[in-house]
């Protein structure tokens, strides 16, 4: 199964996801953990694992081809 992977903040956030839509791996860097501005870094961690599952939603289309427009939810 490939993983997918997609960052926000500049990198300082890393989602990887599965195939299977699973989050596998999630990487915050230091510098993006500050108690003080806690909803900045949930924002970066929405941004990345959004982007990613995009990214899955955009390979399947890429690989179903004219198939994908019959599937619900593509």
């Amino acid at each position: 199964v490939k993983d997918f992977s997609a960052k926000s903040g500049g990198g300082a956030v890393e989602a990887v996801v599965n195939g299977k839509k699973e989050l596998v791996k999630l990487t915050i860097s230091e510098e993006a953990v500050d108690p003080e501005d806690v909803e900045m870094l949930q924002d970066l961690i929405l941004m990345a694992t959004n982007d990613v599952l995009s990214k899955i939603d955009e390979a399947t289309k890429a690989k179903l081809g004219k198939f994908a427009s019959a599937i619900p939810g593509f």
